[in-house]
């Protein structure tokens, strides 16, 4: 266990940022895994609707700092380029 004042403060800032941020990164988690099962059944106007959704919630991670920026470019890329070769 931490001893110093500044440590025990981390611990109570980390604490407090896991809390906040786990909801977040749950919620895209589960985008990406419904994106994904939606690029397996799903029709063209479902895909690009779902696409958007998808591309939205990782922005806000993005923003929030649950991911980094080429993090997020990556993910959006290679979802853009699975729905690309279901819609071609």
């Amino acid at each position: 266990m931490a001893h110093h004042k500044s440590a025990l403060k981390r611990i109570r800032q980390t604490v407090k940022q896991n809390l906040r941020n786990r909801p977040l990164r749950t919620n895209l988690r589960t985008a990406i895994k419904r994106f994904r099962e939606l690029l397996e059944t799903g029709e063209t106007e479902q895909i690009k609707s779902g696409y958007v959704k998808v591309q939205q919630t990782i922005d806000k991670a993005v923003s929030k700092g649950i991911l980094h920026a080429k993090t997020g470019a990556r993910q959006k890329s290679r979802l853009m380029q699975a729905a690309n070769k279901k819609l071609a």
